[in-house]
């Protein structure tokens, strides 16, 4: 029984750390590369010596007084970012900075091709540039990617590119779909539809001399192993710009390149630990709850995407490619930033707050009871309902008073003002709570929406997959038309972006591993099929 082994194994865990030093576990288990994390507040997050070393922090000057602000998290080795002061911020000032009208703009097309080295091989067929895209062609189509990454944050980002047209080439092999990395897992169907499957065994000389092939025809090489991993295998940035200098080659580590924390072993959770985002997530006197599904890895994804189409624009300008390092942890502390603006500036740290709001006045501003509703389909039992209200502004508390009923309570001259409300939020919320126990949660959702209020039921994975009409209105979920040959009928979660003249609405199954070797290697580089099946007979290709 899984969860009560998991159960059992959190006890254990819990008992073994107790009386441990949380510093020295981190930095022990690092040292043997276990991802351990460390909860630390916001105070140690200013001072982190990665951050310190990477000279992470951008100056600002705020009323004549200098303070730290939070940099951004990704190095562009060509294009590097330009920290802004308070002067380039307005909007004519940063107009005028940009200077569009004035730049030469070049198409979107594949990076320089150049001949494989093998002579076997012939040159393989350019891919075809956006601007001879015909019309109803996804945005990214010609676009070559060889992705290395795995579990989520970088499956992410590329499959974001997939989506919009992009050929992304999964690299994997037998020996390494484990876990996360297996075809047949949820994690690997979430996050690799629309990419072809290469299957190379990197321990393998040979296939090392085919992906440095690869790597001389793509636009994109992509990983998020830990620091220097590509560099082992012979296919490291500066080995592959020599052969191909329009390549964008993106490394999405735990850490970044460079400081005293580069190769330390991350996940989501740890990295949600080390950035102060567990401690601000948590509620008042319980630090160890935080936020709880890969929330990082996801914000990676997306920061990874954007850095690979700023990259893009950067070499439709210049025509070079160039290095992008993306540190995880980076992305994590950079949604903090008013917590580290008030620290900086004010000499304030946060501490968590639950539902309240750290620095608006605004109340009720909670989640709330409802009547449980029926789940004898799933459980057997009746489940429990909650739904969140947020009253921002005095005009909303106003409304929600109407949708209430107008009680006497509600009028307490204490409620009258936000400030009041907030100082009463507990008698507040208790009001309230006793009004939402006797109401259904997507009845009270409709009826404050209906008069302007912000509120929404709080569901779960089966909810938003079968019960929530605006999903079933834009059909966000859908069958994906290919069945997988061993795993079945599986589903796309549609790209939330919505191109008028290139829809994305393509969504290819996931692929085995290797299962398109013959396809890749003839597009990309030539290979017959013949010299292909060898490959995989020799255990090159597995």
């Amino acid at each position: 029984n899984r969860p009560l082994l998991i159960a059992r194994v959190m006890q254990i865990l819990r008992g073994w750390v107790a009386n441990k030093d949380a510093e020295a576990l981190f930095f022990e288990a690092q040292a043997r590369h276990a991802p351990y994390g460390w909860v630390l507040p916001i105070e140690r997050v200013a001072d982190n010596p990665q951050l310190t070393a990477r000279n992470w922090w951008v100056p600002l000057q705020i009323d004549g007084h200098e303070c730290n602000a939070p940099g951004v998290p990704y190095r562009f080795s060509a294009t590097p970012a330009q920290p802004r002061t308070a002067e380039h911020i307005g909007a004519e000032a940063l107009l005028a900075d940009l200077r569009w009208q004035q730049r030469t703009q070049r198409p979107l097309s594949p990076g320089p091709r150049v001949r494989a080295a093998q002579a076997s091989y012939p040159t393989p067929p350019s891919a075809t540039p956006q601007s001879a895209s015909p019309q109803g062609a996804r945005p990214l189509d010609g676009l070559r990617v060889l992705d290395f990454t795995h579990v989520l944050a970088g499956p992410f980002a590329t499959r974001v590119l997939g989506d919009m047209g992009a050929d992304v080439v999964k690299v994997n092999s037998h020996e390494r779909a484990l876990v996360a990395n297996n075809p047949e897992s949820p994690y690997y169907v979430m996050w690799n539809r629309n990419k072809r499957a290469l299957a190379l065994d990197m321990k393998n000389d040979e296939a090392r001399a085919l992906c440095r092939q690869l790597c001389a025809h793509a636009d994109i090489v992509i990983d998020n192993f830990a620091v220097g991993v590509l560099d082992r295998w012979g296919v490291g940035y500066e080995h592959v710009h020599a052969t191909n200098p329009g390549v964008i080659y993106a490394q999405m580590s735990g850490m970044g390149e460079g400081g005293p924390w580069s190769g330390f072993v991350t996940y989501a959770p740890t990295i949600h630990a080390l950035t102060g985002l567990t401690h601000l997530t948590s509620v008042p006197g319980r630090e160890d709850i935080g936020i709880g599904y890969s929330y990082n890895d996801h914000q990676a994804g997306l920061h990874g995407a954007v850095a690979l189409l700023a990259a893009l624009e950067a070499r439709r300008r210049t025509g070079r490619g160039q290095r992008v390092d993306l540190s995880q942890f980076e992305v994590g502390v950079n949604f903090l930033g008013p917590s580290l603006l008030d620290w900086f500036a004010n000499g304030r740290a946060a501490r968590p707050v639950g539902n309240r709001l750290p620095y608006d006045n605004a109340a009720p501003h909670g989640v709330y009871p409802c009547l449980p509703h029926d789940d004898t389909q799933r459980t057997g039992l009746a489940a429990e309902s909650w739904v969140a209200i947020a009253c921002l502004t005095d005009p909303q508390w106003r409304s929600l008073r109407a949708v209430l009923g107008d009680p006497e309570w509600a009028h307490a001259p204490t409620f009258a003002s936000a400030d009041g409300r907030v100082a009463a939020a507990a008698l507040l919320d208790q009001h309230l709570a006793d009004w939402t126990r006797t109401q259904r949660a997507d009845a009270v959702m409709a009826r404050c929406q209906a008069a302007s209020v912000p509120a929404g039921a709080v569901q779960d994975g089966i909810d938003l997959a079968e019960r929530d009409p605006q999903l079933r209105h834009t059909g966000f979920l859908q069958r994906i038309d290919e069945v997988d040959p061993i795993i079945g009928q599986t589903f796309a979660d549609r790209l939330p972006l919505h191109f008028e003249k290139t829809p994305c609405n393509t969504y290819r199954r996931v692929r085995r591993v290797g299962e398109d070797n013959v396809a890749v290697l003839n597009d990309w580089l030539g290979m017959p099929e013949a010299l292909v099946k060898r490959g995989e007979n020799d255990g090159v290709l597995r």
